[in-house]
């Protein structure tokens, strides 16, 4: 793997990262809806 190209990139990634652990653990503010999928949510969120 050759690492990150930016900053930015980085910031972007481990961002979402972050943001689909905390769906997961019903931390995230669509998490707590139970109707809309992973995918659902991941996609409100990306809006």
């Amino acid at each position: 793997m050759l690492g990150f190209q930016t900053v930015d990139t980085a910031r972007v990634l481990l961002g979402g990262i972050e943001m689909i652990h905390m769906m997961r653990k019903g931390q995230a503010q669509y998490a707590q809806n139970l109707q809309p999928s992973l995918a659902d949510q991941f996609d409100l969120l990306a809006v």
